[in-house]
């Protein structure tokens, strides 16, 4: 059967212990289909020969899919860099929880070659854009697949921020800073802060104080279109960051203004037929303690 992806791209993390063996292996099988497969270029040592290479903020103009090889955080990076080309991600998974990452080494040959006959299931996720405004220019932006978080810098300091959502005031909370989370991001660091989970596809976003000092400031979900901007009351010993993905921009001012909203670009992710994210969270959060059903509903 004809495939509707003839040029792929892979991308591996690098220092995962799998990937000499896993990457190569994934590079034949690909050419033997007779397909085109090109190689992020630090990826590429582990390949024998002389692969066709480019770095990943280029591999978008010469695939039309890509295959992560490595953990959620490998695949993040690269959705921050493919999104805006509308190349689809597939995930093999050399790393622990695999949220996104969701085809076994084990199995991933056989994976593969459903999904490149066209056999898939895909999704769209939302990822963010944060901006942040000083003097009402915009001084660096970054985009986000999980979370924006704005934090103190300081450890032994709280900041205290304030939160509009489309421009009607939300809340003064002091706190050790806010998670701004996208649905994909809410089994990540907006879990470890209190925050619900979030069906994938969910037109959400979710801010989730981290350690307030009010015990009655809780997580909210808005919708995915709304426009979240946080600006700083005067304090003096301010010290905040914001990373995106742990990607961290430079310092925040006490009188900066950030606006999050939701990127201009989703990206997609293919996943086997066989696909369940239920499945995926009773077996990387341990719940249902090993309970199967005897039959379905």
């Amino acid at each position: 059967m004809e495939t509707p992806f003839q040029r792929i791209a892979l991308i591996g993390k690098t220092d995962s212990e799998q990937i000499g063996v896993t990457l190569p292996k994934l590079y034949g099988h690909l050419r033997a289909r007779g397909l085109e497969v090109v190689v992020e270029q630090n990826s590429a040592f582990f390949i024998k020969g002389t692969p066709k290479t480019f770095p990943l903020g280029e591999l978008g103009l010469h695939s039309d899919a890509a295959i992560v090889i490595g953990g959620d955080g490998t695949l993040l990076t690269a959705a921050r860099f493919l999104a805006r080309h509308g190349i689809p991600l597939i995930g093999v998974n050399l790393g622990r929880l695999g949220f996104l990452v969701d085809i076994s080494p084990q199995g991933a040959l056989t994976s593969l070659d459903e999904i490149l006959e066209g056999r898939f299931r895909e999704e769209q996720r939302q990822p963010l854009e944060a901006k942040i405004f000083r003097d009402g220019e915009v001084i660096a932006e970054q985009t986000a697949v999980n979370e924006v978080v704005i934090h103190s810098w300081n450890s032994t300091s709280m900041i205290e921020i304030v939160t509009y959502i489309d421009g009607v005031f939300l809340n003064c909370q002091r706190s050790d800073g806010l998670i701004v989370s996208t649905p994909t991001g809410s089994t990540a660091y907006a879990l470890s802060g209190g925050g619900p989970i979030l069906y994938p596809t969910l037109k959400a976003i979710e801010l989730v104080p981290i350690n307030p000092h009010s015990l009655t400031n809780r997580p909210i979900v808005i919708a995915d279109d709304s426009v979240v901007e946080i600006v700083f009351r005067k304090s003096k010993d301010f010290r905040a960051r914001l990373s995106c993905d742990n990607v961290s921009i430079p310092d925040i001012e006490i009188g900066d203004k950030i606006r999050i909203c939701k990127s201009a670009h989703p990206f997609r992710i293919l996943h086997p037929l066989n696909h369940d994210f239920f499945e995926i969270l009773r077996l990387k959060l341990h719940w249902s303690g090993g309970y199967k059903p005897d039959h379905a509903v």
